[in-house]
Order: structure tokens, then sequence, then C-alpha cells
């Protein structure tokens, strides 16, 4: 943003030669870092690069070990445990940090409630809420309870609450992580309405056509240090992830191995009806990446989560090698060849506060059994074989999970899911909240994998990658199959004509084509 004079505004932030290191770790270095009144300032780079600890150092979650933080001009020591809300820097975390149980009134103001007579002024607090949506246009009911509303109308709940502290500096960690492209543009409407009133936004993303759309200015950080600082306007989506990983990315998506068209079918669905899936069929071949797209909401997780056993289907036929199957607990999908990687994986697939060894065997305990007892040393040799293979990359094994970035948290559930040498994968969301130097690796692994004759079933939101990775794709529509896609007709248009309801495939003869 710029002053009257066509100056760039002071800063409202900043950071002057930051450095931070845990114990002998160091993590930051020297890194300068500003943001100004009305401007939306993307931070970007790898996992593991230093973005996190960069902006809980902005906003008083960690303290520097070197450098000095400066806010509107003057130099301060932020207060730590969230008390810098009170000076108008706000963090609005990855995983939401909503009560559930509560109101939507009531969550707004959790910690600084209003009160009259010593009570509770429950009808105030509802009054100033909803002002509070108005002014950002959402239509969230405040009476509502959280754990009813979508993770979009969540979002706009969090942005609600920190408005209502009287945000200066709004920090955004992934903020459209899980939200649709309709969801994600609301959001962005509502960004730019605050940085019109003079709010300044540190906006923290993998996802390259989002900060080229919503930033001003864009700092790339590289393996803790500040490689560049540009204004949006002079780059390009390759350029900047060119910066963050320091290498030619032309590359991402490795040539599609076309599988046997005469290949046998490993796993068929018929009819399949449960929580969230009307009906469904399909089929999925041997050596084949099938992409699961559609809408958030459309049922491609419930479809996942039905074939491997975790929700109960009330109706249909599942068949893997053409033999029935009914799963009802996840271990019986595993011991039968077909392993499931949740797209949770903080919340569902690993154990953020243990170690490397314990969550990669978790799922293959029996494997590593030696009169009766855990074998260490076999877990140990499995460890060894999955950081080779997918390179985890970890200062030592015992480090708790939940300190790694996330693209190694990530790759350590991809060899937590093959470590029961599956034949089948369903993989959910595999690419969620990685940089993009990870997603080239996890995309030559599913690559590699299909050649090898394993069969993939890709589940993702983004839809380059549906496109890049897979040799079909069904399109799913409110619990249904919209239309099943192959060859050249797998566009992004052609997929969001049958997502949005559009177009409908009549073709049931090309389930299995």
């Amino acid at each position: 943003m710029t002053s009257a004079e066509g100056t760039p505004a002071p800063a409202i932030l900043s950071a002057n030669r930051i450095s931070k290191s845990f114990g002998e770790i160091p993590v930051l270095f020297s890194v300068d870092f500003d943001i100004r009144p009305g401007e939306v300032h993307a931070v970007i780079g790898e996992n593991g690069a230093g973005k996190s600890t960069l902006i809980k150092i902005l906003s008083g979650i960690e303290q520097p070990t070197s450098g000095a933080i400066k806010y509107d001009g003057q130099t301060v020591v932020l207060p730590p445990n969230g008390a810098a809300e009170a000076l108008g820097i706000v963090l609005i975390h990855q995983e939401l940090n909503l009560a559930e149980d509560l109101t939507v009134s009531e969550s707004i103001f959790l910690g600084r409630e209003i009160k009259r007579f010593g009570f509770l002024d429950l009808r105030e607090m509802r009054r100033r809420a909803q002002a509070v949506m108005e002014m950002l246009h959402v239509h969230v009911d405040p009476d509502a309870r959280i754990n009813t509303l979508s993770v979009a109308d969540k979002q706009m709940v969090e942005i609600a609450k920190a408005i209502s502290r009287d945000a200066r500096v709004l920090i955004m960690d992934e903020p459209t992580a899980v939200l649709s492209v309709a969801e994600t543009q609301t959001l962005f409407e509502q960004i730019r309405r605050l940085t019109a009133r003079g709010v300044a936004v540190i906006f923290i993303s993998h996802k390259l056509d989002e900060i080229m759309e919503l930033a001003d200015r864009v700092t790339v950080l590289r393996d803790g240090q500040l490689i560049a600082t540009i204004g949006t306007e002079a780059l390009t989506p390759d350029s900047i992830a060119q910066m963050m990983v320091g290498r030619e990315l032309s590359n991402l998506y490795p040539p599609k191995h076309e599988p046997d068209v005469d290949a046998p079918v490993v796993l068929g669905v018929r009819n399949l009806v449960a929580a969230g899936v009307k009906t469904i069929s399909f089929d999925l071949r041997k050596g084949e990446i099938l992409g699961f797209a559609g809408l958030i909401g459309s049922g491609r997780t419930a479809v996942a989560e039905a074939v491997v056993g975790l929700v109960h289907r009330s109706e249909g036929e599942i068949a893997l090698d053409g033999k029935p199957v009914n799963f009802t607990r996840v271990a019986q999908s595993v011991d039968a060849g077909l392993a499931y990687m949740t797209k949770d994986r903080k919340g569902k697939g690993l154990l953020l506060n243990m170690g490397l060894r314990p969550n990669l065997t978790l799922l293959t305990l029996k494997r590593h059994l030696r009169l009766g007892f855990l074998d260490g040393s076999s877990e140990e040799r499995a460890l060894e074989r999955a950081t080779r293979r997918f390179d985890i990359r970890a200062r030592d094994a015992s480090v708790a999970v939940g300190r790694l970035s996330g693209g190694n948290q990530q790759k350590l559930m991809l060899g937590k899911t093959m470590e029961s040498e599956p034949d089948i994968i369903i993989m959910d969301e595999p690419t969620r909240g990685i940089d993009v130097g990870t997603k080239q690796q996890i995309y030559h692994i599913i690559a590699a994998l299909a050649a090898e004759g394993k069969s993939i079933i890709l589940i993702s939101s983004e839809m380059q990658e549906v496109i890049g990775l897979s040799h079909r794709v069904v399109v799913m529509r409110e619990g249904r199959l919209a239309g099943v896609l192959e060859g050249a007709e797998i566009t992004e248009a052609e997929i969001m004509r049958y997502a949005a309801g559009i177009k409908q495939s009549g073709h049931d003869e090309r389930i299995s084509a």
C-alpha cells in the first residue's frame, strides 16, 4: 500500500535480521521481513524453509534468538501465549482453533466475554458478532453451533473473531488448504475487504496460483534463509517455484506410464451406498492411477472410507481380484493388500508426540514380533528402508513427528502406508499442505508405484494434480458418479462441467473402460 504521495507506507510490523535456533539446531538465519497497512504479503518456501518459525516469531509465540521486532516503528518484545492479539496481531492457525460445542457468537468472544451485572450478556455478544459478520458480508447465524458449520464458514468465523479483536495484522497459515475453488474466492473477497480497511495480511500458502492472484509482495525462504522479497507483478509461478527449491521444476509431473487396457480388475465396486455416498460403481485395474475429482462434499472421501471398512456400507458389493469382500475394520483391508492413506495426517494418520519408528510400523506390528515381543532392530531396519525410499528427513528418529515439516510428515505417512506392502493404495489428498518440491517427489513416487504394477486411487482437490497423474478420472457430485473421463477428455473444463452438474454421464459401460 502507498501513501497519498505515492511512496510506500511505513511498515506496521517488521523483523530485522531475525535468527532462531532450537537448542543447537538453527532454523532461521538473519531474515528481514516487513508488512505495510493494507498489503497482502505472502511468505512461501518448501516445508522446513522456516515459514512457520517466522510467523510464530511475528505473532509472539516464539522469541527470536537474535534480531529485533518492530511494531509501528518501535522495537518491541511481543508477549507470548497469544497475548500479542491485544496489540492487534492475530494468527489464524492452519488447524482452526474454535470450540466446536459453542455458538458462533460465544466462540468469537471466548476468553473476553461481555458481562452485565456479573453475568454473561449473550444478547450483546450476539449483536456484536452479527455486526462483524455483516461488515464482512458473511452469512453465518451467530446462534449456530460451530460443529454444524462447513470448514469454509469456520474459516470466516475465525476472521470475524480476529476483526472483533481490532486486528491490524492478520496472519493466515494455509487458509485455503481444505476449501473448494468457490470457497477460496469467497475468502479472497473477505481478505480484500480487510485490506481496503487498512488491515495488513500475511498469507502463507503452497498454492502458487493463489499467491499470484492475491499477494502484493512475496517473500521466499529456503533452508531458513531469505532468498528474495519481490513484488508479485515481477514474478511468475515458475520463477517463484524455482526460487523456492533452487532448481527447475519443468518435470513436475512424470510421464504417464499407460497401463495395459487388458489388465485385470483388482478392485470392483458396485452400487455402493454409505453415509455421504448415494450410489457409485467403478473398477480399478492393475497398474492404473484412477483419479477421483469433485467439489468438497461430493463424497470422494466417503467412498474410500466405505471401501476400506472405516464406515459402514448399507448397500453394494466390493470385490478384490474378483472375490467378494466385506471389510468392517481397516486391519482387514490392510491384511487383504488394500491400504488407505488418510487426508488428515495430524488427526488420524500420525501420532504426533511419538517418534518416527512407532509411527511407521503402527499398522504392521505383527511383522516385527519375535517370540511374542516387539523386535526393535526389525523396526529400525524398516525405518532405514523407508527413510531411503521416501527421502524422509529428520535430525534423529526419536524426534516427535509433530516437530517435522509437513512434507516430511506426509512422506512418513506414505512410508507407513507402504510398510504393509499393499497391492492397492487409496491416497486421499496426498500433497495437501506441502511445498512444490516435495509434491514433485511424491508425484514421481506415485508414478513409480503404478509402473511397478501397484493400483492407485488418487483423491485430490487439486485439479492439475488429478489431470497430471491419472489414467482415468471419476468425477463425483452429491454422492454419485457424475462422469468417467479418459485420455484427451481429462481437462479442467470437462471435470468442472461434471462436478458442477452441467453435464452428466450416461455411459455406464465406461465404468471399467
